[in-house]
């Protein structure tokens, strides 16, 4: 129990450790943002096919595998259905700035919830360091998304500080969201592979929706797909060190 909330409040934080950049400069390149969203999804990648798919087949069927994965895809794509995203760098919605801000903190605290299920399905399995692998790439993927929903606030005429406090809140909700997938995982065993292979589902989603789409949308492609392979490798090797 001590490690699930180190490790799910340290992953929630980092949304805050994202966005303290924002209190001192509030511009960043496209490259530089672009590569760290391609090296976040890579690491997103190697968690769900070498840490969580792998471990839930130890402990269920392929059947299960396929039910988990594609019940935590069309979750998240449910929970898009009711909030849809909305690119925090170019948006032109005409609504309110109080309105906007709103639905761009409900979108990113919606879409936190399954990742907070992810990191304490994790925590609950039998393998060792597997909650830590995985709260570590949540951690890594939510860094930017902390910076990105800091920046549109500011943009929005927030002050830096308010901003800064925002986005770091859209991340407590993976600490209560961690504890509610450990104990449903705990209490019941055997959602333990049905809940890895959901995580795994979740993780997928996230990275071919999101993260390189918007890796891939302004003009620097090639260091995006450098910088995803060497996520990718640097995760395996995290993954063979402490799994």
């Amino acid at each position: 129990m001590e490690q699930l909330l180190i490790g799910s409040f340290l992953s929630a934080m980092a949304t805050g450790a994202g966005a303290l950049p924002i209190l001192f400069f509030k511009t960043v390149t496209h490259r530089w943002r672009d590569i760290l969203l391609a090296f976040t999804a890579g690491i997103m990648v190697a968690a769900a096919t070498f840490s969580l798919i792998p471990q839930a087949m130890e402990n269920g069927s392929i059947i299960v595998i396929c039910l988990g994965v594609l019940t935590g895809t069309l979750t998240l794509t449910v929970l898009e259905s009711f909030i849809p995203h909305i690119d925090l760098e170019h948006t032109r919605v005409n609504i309110s700035m109080d309105s906007q801000a709103l639905l761009i903190l409900s979108a990113i605290t919606l879409h936190n919830i399954p990742e907070g299920l992810s990191v304490g399905v994790s925590y609950s399995s039998e393998q060792t360091g597997l909650g830590g692998l995985v709260a570590f790439a949540i951690g890594l993927q939510n860094a930017p998304e902390g910076f990105l929903v800091a920046l549109f606030l500011i943009n929005q005429q927030v002050s830096r500080l308010k901003a800064f406090l925002l986005a770091t809140m859209t991340g407590a909700v993976e600490i209560v969201s961690a504890l509610i997938g450990y104990y449903l995982t705990s209490v019941v065993g055997g959602l333990v592979p049905y809940g890895l292979s959901f995580a795994a589902g979740a993780m997928l989603y996230i990275v071919y929706k999101e993260l390189i789409p918007e890796s891939h949308g302004d003009g620097h492609a090639r260091s995006a797909t450098f910088s995803f392979i060497i996520g990718l490798l640097v995760m395996i090797g995290m993954v063979q060190q402490f799994g």
